[in-house]
């Protein structure tokens, strides 16, 4: 059965970001952390569209947005306690930050990365994080974290002709 990620398809994204700011600020009250003004400014900026955002990028975004200029010290200050509190994800064959839509569970980060507009659909698959468990148990391994970034084309791109999707899923190079 194949469904649409809201990702891919129209939608009021104000309710994305006012859900996300709302569940940042309740999962940081219950777990009596602090979300300041420059974390909440960083997190709704995250969450501006489907789109990972670089650092430098944020930082560039926040000097448009704020009288002062924010160092960059202070920004991966924010990004790494948006990152502990489980209110992003780091892409890192992007390195680049995405909000999570489900910070109240702590899970593993896998993603479907879109090459032509840049989105990034998060997977909410356990199957799909035991079964990488098992292999590595199989194999002696124990798995301390997993990030999975699948890159392609999204529904929208695969059926547009400017970006044609590669026959067989072999690429060309």
């Amino acid at each position: 059965m194949e469904h649409t990620p809201i990702a891919c398809s129209h939608h009021d994204h104000d309710h994305c970001i006012s859900d996300a700011l709302e569940a940042a600020r309740q999962v940081c009250l219950g777990r009596g952390v602090r979300l300041t003004d420059l974390r909440l400014q960083v997190l709704e900026l995250i969450w501006q569209n489907h789109k990972p955002l670089g650092a430098y990028t944020l930082m560039e975004m926040l000097a448009k947005a704020n009288t002062r200029r924010v160092a960059p010290p202070t920004v991966y200050r924010a990004l790494d306690f948006l990152l502990e509190q489980g209110l992003i994800h780091r892409i890192n064959v992007l390195n680049a930050f995405i909000g999570c839509p489900s910070p109240t569970t702590r899970h593993q980060s896998h993603f479907l990365i879109c090459r032509a507009c840049g989105i990034a659909i998060e997977l909410n698959q356990p199957a799909l994080s035991q079964q990488i468990i098992d292999v590595a148990q199989d194999a002696g391994f124990v798995v301390e974290s997993q990030s999975l970034e699948v890159s392609g084309l999204c529904a929208n791109c695969a059926g547009n002709s400017e970006h044609p999707a590669h026959e067989h899923g072999h690429q060309h190079g």
